[in-house]
């Protein structure tokens, strides 16, 4: 290997361009693919705008051999779509870095990558799509990735660079903390509504019922999380921006595919497994798919 790894990066949305704005600002600019040819991506941020040269390729054929770190930042509804890239950028040798929502990454990549090396990770910054396919970064990125020795390759391209990487031993307790807070989320999109409809008192309580829930279930799968988690997500959204939305919402009002079940759906299942009652989640997980997937 090269002083730094070989680098591909399979979806340039928000998240996508973000890692790939940070990756280029040190000089490691990955190979961009995805379902359109953009000539470049445009990061705007607070202190000004990264423009990160393309083409994005459109065409797994253009591949002509595999790398060693592959980002994954498509959403877990369009993994089927990415099977093609995923066959030629991975071999056996590669680490493929999942940057997405849920705790099933690895089981759901893992069939697709060559027998690469597939590590979950934490997207903790929101970052959206404009309407002139431009991301705006709303906040200082980071990832918090499993503390394993193929994690090195991921420390080792983002080194010194915008988007920080942090290793952590419990990755499960992490990872599940996201999953709650995204799960909260969900009820944006039965709103139709941004962050501040948390201010209502009685959405506030409706949302700690959830991520009560929801930490049941987080428990009795293994996460390490406090009594005091669900209250700690809740005072994050009254601090946030009333018009923050969420990638979910997005998709819901642009009338897409939904990521219902990596996001809401988990929390069902594993309780229905676990032998938990989830009478919220009976109640959203429903809606949110039929919002998502029709009939009607």
């Amino acid at each position: 290997m090269t002083e730094f790894p070989t680098i591909a990066l399979v979806g340039p949305g928000a998240i996508g361009t973000t890692v790939a704005a940070a990756l280029h600002e040190m000089n490691r600019t990955p190979t961009l693919c995805g379902r359109t040819a953009h000539t470049q991506l445009l990061l705007r941020h607070g202190d000004g705008e990264v423009v990160v040269p393309g083409p994005v390729l459109s065409n797994p054929e253009a591949i002509a051999r595999p790398f060693d770190l592959v980002f994954v930042a498509v959403k877990t509804t369009q993994v089927a779509e990415i099977a093609p890239w995923l066959a030629v950028l991975c071999d056996e040798n590669t680490v493929v870095c999942a940057l997405q929502n849920g705790v099933e990454q690895v089981e759901q990549l893992s069939p697709l990558v060559n027998g690469a090396t597939v590590l979950p990770s934490v997207v903790w910054f929101p970052a959206q799509r404009e309407p002139d396919a431009s991301v705006w970064l709303r906040a200082k990125p980071r990832l918090t990735v499993p503390d394993v020795a193929p994690a090195q390759r991921i420390v080792q391209a983002l080194q010194d660079s915008r988007c920080a990487v942090e290793l952590e031993a419990d990755f499960l307790t992490i990872a599940w903390r996201k999953l709650l807070q995204n799960a909260v989320a969900g009820l944006m999109v039965l709103a139709n509504r941004r962050a501040g409809m948390f201010q209502r008192e009685d959405i506030t309580e409706l949302g700690l019922a959830y991520l009560r829930e929801c930490l049941t279930v987080a428990r009795a799968e293994g996460a390490n999380l406090s009594d005091n988690v669900p209250q700690e997500i809740m005072a994050g959204f009254h601090r946030a921006p009333a018009d923050l939305g969420t990638s979910i919402l997005a998709d819901r009002q642009a009338n897409r595919p939904l990521e219902w079940d990596i996001r809401n759906g988990v929390v069902q299942r594993r309780g229905k497994a676990q032998g938990i009652a989830t009478p919220i989640s009976d109640v959203v997980v429903p809606l949110l798919a039929a919002g998502s997937d029709g009939p009607g």
